[in-house]
């Protein structure tokens, strides 16, 4: 592929939704001409140098990228470069490649293309002779370079070379948003890990002890759930769980407050064994059985239910989704009150709520979240909706 071939190409990425291109292939079967074939081609190399960048600007994915990056531009090597260093170069010319940063140096302090049409190394042999270096640009500011190195810099690799550093800082600044959305995310998760009562480990760990001398095998079974329950709580990794792994959670949970408050607490679960393996966002059904004995049963006092269903709704239609309902016979609150819970201007249990809201929106689209339904002395229904 020539350089004006890629320049074709990079347009066509760019301008050519990549639906319309796989349609017009299934209209004429194979690539005939050579904008079909270029484009194609362009595509192909584009999906594969994608995945790294979205792991933002490193030396492993700049390198994991530059191979596909000189194969779409087509030439002699290719530099990429961070604000401080050379990060990968690839192809031949490795002579020029500890001149590469400095090279790139005024690129990075101006933001602004360089041209350079001559480049010295004593070898008459060298294919390495001019250099394109573009910026990487990621929310109006330079963090890198990259530089296609040639024999020579014609107008048409100048204008691949912008538009493909223009494409990669687009996977860079995706890149960085899912960064930021994972710190959101793990944020989130450690404010509803904070939200988890001291007093109830202290409890829990007192009605084990007190289980010792006179039900040696009962303590055993509540520290073995204590442990599975914090285990679970406090876990690393990933920000999505299943309902069966959620429901573990809650059962843990009700059998240490069961071996506090005695049969003056009952947990009904009723759940369509296909919403089991359901995904949904971790610690995101545990806080609210939590909310629903600490703040709706205990203020009652006597004996109380929480009530899990979960089913389909909607089915065959626009609407369909699955809805987890947790259901106490409490104390409930007013309208204010649920107001408050779900904006997060209430008390502290109105932030783990709101948090909760906020995750499920977040995951599954501005459709799907918290519902809530209270009134004083008839108890509290929160329903958890989300896509099928």
């Amino acid at each position: 592929m020539d350089s004006v071939t890629t320049s074709i190409a990079v347009a066509g990425v760019l301008a050519i939704p990549v639906g319309a291109a796989m349609r017009a292939a299934r209209r004429h079967h194979v690539y005939g001409t050579a904008t079909e074939r270029a484009a194609y081609e362009a595509m192909h190399t584009v999906s594969l140098a994608a995945p790294a960048l979205r792991e933002g600007l490193s030396a492993d994915s700049a390198r994991k990228a530059a191979r596909h990056l000189r194969r779409l531009l087509d030439t002699t090597a290719v530099a990429i470069t961070d604000g401080n260093e050379l990060l990968a170069w690839e192809g031949s010319g490795h002579r020029h490649e500890t001149d590469a940063y400095t090279h790139a140096k005024e690129v990075i302090s101006t933001g602004r293309v360089k041209l350079l049409d001559w480049i010295e190394c004593g070898s008459e042999d060298c294919t390495v002779r001019d250099a394109v270096i573009a910026p990487l640009v990621v929310e109006g500011e330079t963090v890198g370079t990259l530089a296609a190195y040639n024999t020579a810099a014609s107008v048409a690799l100048t204008r691949a070379v912008c538009e493909v550093a223009r494409w990669v800082s687009s996977q860079l600044e995706l890149a960085q948003l899912d960064q930021s959305r994972a710190r959101a995310v793990e944020a989130e998760i450690r404010a509803l890990r904070a939200q988890i009562s001291p007093h109830f480990i202290y409890n829990s760990l007192t009605a084990i002890a007190s289980f010792v001398r006179t039900d040696p095998g009962r303590a055993r079974d509540l520290l073995l759930e204590f442990a599975d329950f914090t285990r679970y709580s406090f876990r690393r990794g990933g920000s999505m769980t299943t309902v069966a792994e959620e429901l573990r959670c809650i059962d843990c949970y009700f059998e240490l407050e069961q071996a506090r408050f005695g049969d003056q607490l009952e947990l009904a679960v009723r759940v369509a064994p296909e919403i089991l393996p359901v995904e949904i966002p971790f610690l995101c059904l545990q806080p609210l059985v939590e909310n629903a004995v600490r703040h709706g049963l205990r203020g009652r006092g006597g004996q109380g239910t929480v009530t899990i269903t979960a089913e389909c709704r909607g089915a065959g239609g626009i609407d369909e989704h699955y809805a987890i309902v947790i259901r106490d016979d409490g104390v409930g609150m007013d309208e204010e009150t649920i107001h408050s819970s779900l904006d997060g201007t209430g008390s502290t249990e109105a932030h783990a709520l709101s948090n909760i809201n906020e995750r499920l929106r977040a995951a599954f689209g501005s459709g799907y979240g918290l519902e809530l339904s209270s009134s004083p002395e008839a108890g509290t229904s929160v329903t958890v909706r989300i896509p099928r």
